[in-house]
């Protein structure tokens, strides 16, 4: 059983319950991880990518272009560094360019 909030909750909580409650955490950094790679990879990688997902703590990203994805190899550590400062929090520890 879920605990009461009481009257003086703050929009925020409440959020925060329901998405702690209904598990839809995961969910919502799938959705965000994928905003944040089309940001920051910018139009030239995002015409080459043509899956984005997260499982766990890794995200898959599926580009069209093997010289794109031989390039991105070398940069998988500064990827992840730059969606989790993105995001503010650690959510990635991995990246498979497929």
């Amino acid at each position: 059983m879920t605990k009461r909030l009481n009257n003086q909750s703050t929009v925020g909580e409440v959020l925060g319950e329901i998405i702690q409650v209904n598990k839809l955490q995961g969910g919502i950094d799938n959705v965000a991880v994928r905003e944040a790679w089309k940001k920051l990879m910018g139009n030239g990688v995002n015409n080459y990518t043509s899956g984005i997902m997260l499982k766990g703590n890794t995200l898959y990203v599926e580009l069209t272009s093997a010289v794109l994805r031989q390039e991105l190899q070398y940069g998988k550590d500064k990827i992840i560094k730059m969606i989790n400062e993105e995001l503010g929090r650690e959510i990635l520890q991995q990246v498979v360019l497929r």
